[in-house]
């Protein structure tokens, strides 16, 4: 990435991080004006923070020394701290034409209005958990956490409220806080459809596929056929019956051919998910394309065909599929594969980003990325034991399939087969059904002989 433009007119001026949070110690980018307001303030680990805009939004940071002028300007100035967290210190000039962006600031002007009103706080947080899911950007989380801040207690808090704290949870991996907000709203509203299915989602991501399926069981008796189906579909195709699931899934997908738009796009990628795995490659990059074609971006979408393509060894499809999503940890993982076995020269560049943000990850505390960080140490590091420990530590978190597959490949490639024995033993318990997996078993086998 080069280096943020600097404004040649106002050299004081550098495109740099500037609105503090006590609590996170959250940097966000804006124009700001250094010599008045950020000498002595912008630093962070000696360094300046420089990022870059992508459709007026602030996507992503990059550490760079402060130059010797700079150091030398701000020694002579006063630092400016704010007493408020709520001070803005410069607003970003933003695209008029950007609906996002409008969208955001209608929504923040009325959660501003109102601020103790719920209402107005839940749609922001929403809107912020989107632009999380379609953008992959775990900064959003923390804008819709801020949103609904005025209510900490979840015993006073509306239900809806709590439902999109929950999803906000399971963002960040925090699987049982998520169950707790869960298990409250349905304790007060038995029937909400959004309570009961994300919940199944979150057992189905604990491999608790018995409580799943009871979750599945009340949706149906007060959610759309599809959406019920599509829950029972994925417990059954997890769980030993996957072409009935498969079949099952397809009929109802073509009995409601106006399902909104969100349902739908997630009825494809399980579909595109299950015919994968009966070997039906031609249905499985329909129901992708199909997904696709629906014009919404989706992270999760955009991995799973990427992950797709890198098995039929269509590397090329997969750089033109996510070139745009260098800014997507997880896609840009999936896209330096593709490169990397391309012998292309942007491989290395990918790679040294993605061990920068790993990095940085784990400095600042977080554990989302470590499937991919495992992965990235198997393929790209050759750091098999570390990419091990990753994957158990994985394991212990979330217990999906990919998990599965992560630990099988990491144990395999250690020779330790003995540390994928909780992914063998659940794809044994689980019945689940997949070449993939099961290839990886059989050489798990003859390695233990």
């Amino acid at each position: 990435m080069g280096q943020a433009p600097v404004d040649r007119n106002r050299t004081t001026l550098c495109r740099i991080a500037c609105l503090w949070k006590k609590t996170h110690r959250v940097i966000l980018c804006e124009w700001v004006s250094i010599a008045q307001k950020m000498c002595g303030f912008g630093r962070f680990n000696g360094n300046l923070l420089f990022y870059e805009e992508i459709n007026g939004f602030p996507m992503r940071f990059r550490a760079v020394p402060a130059v010797t002028a700079l150091a030398m300007h701000c020694a002579l100035a006063a630092p400016y701290t704010p007493t408020d967290d709520n001070v803005v210190l410069e607003r970003l000039p933003v695209r008029a034409t950007d609906p996002v962006q409008r969208e955001i600031r209608r929504l923040r002007a009325a959660h501003e209005a109102a601020p103790l009103d719920p209402e107005p706080a839940i749609a922001l947080a929403r809107r912020y958990f989107g632009l999380a899911l379609a953008q992959g950007d775990p900064r959003y989380i923390g804008y819709g956490e801020a949103a609904l801040r005025p209510w900490p207690d979840p015993a006073l808090a509306p239900v809806e409220l709590l439902i999109v704290r929950a999803q906000l949870a399971q963002y960040r991996h925090e699987f049982n806080l998520a169950l707790e907000y869960l298990d409250r709203v349905l304790a007060a509203e038995p029937q909400d459809p959004e309570a009961l299915a994300w919940r199944a989602a979150v057992h189905m991501v604990q491999a608790d596929y018995a409580r799943a399926r009871i979750d599945c069981g009340r949706l149906a008796e007060v959610a759309s056929e599809l959406l019920a189906t599509g829950c029972a579909a994925f417990v059954e195709a997890t769980t030993g019956r996957l072409r009935p699931a498969y079949d099952r899934l397809l009929a109802a997908l073509q009995r409601d051919p106006d399902a909104r738009p969100t349902l739908r796009l997630w009825v494809l990628t399980l579909l595109a998910d299950m015919a994968r795995r009966l070997d039906r490659a031609s249905a499985a990059e329909a129901h992708y394309r199909a997904a696709i074609d629906i014009g919404l971006t989706d992270q999760y979408l955009l991995a799973a065909y990427g992950e797709f393509l890198l098995a039929q060894r269509r590397w090329t499809d997969v750089v033109a599929l996510l070139r745009p999503w260098e800014r997507s940890d997880m896609l840009l993982l999936v896209l330096a594969r593709a490169e990397r076995a391309l012998g292309a020269r942007d491989a290395e560049r990918h790679a040294k980003a993605l061990q920068a943000r790993y990095e940085a990850s784990a400095k600042r505390g977080e554990r989302l990325h470590i499937q991919d960080e495992a992965q990235f140490r198997l393929e790209f590091m050759g750091d098999a034991k570390g990419a091990l420990a990753l994957a158990i530590e994985n394991w212990s978190r979330q217990r999906e399939p990919r998990d599965a597959e992560l630990l099988l490949q990491a144990a395999l490639a250690a020779r330790e087969p003995a540390a994928a024995q909780p992914a063998l033993d659940w794809l044994a318990a689980s019945g689940y059904e997949d070449p993939r997996l099961a290839r990886l078993a059989e050489d798990l086998a003859k390695l233990k002989r």
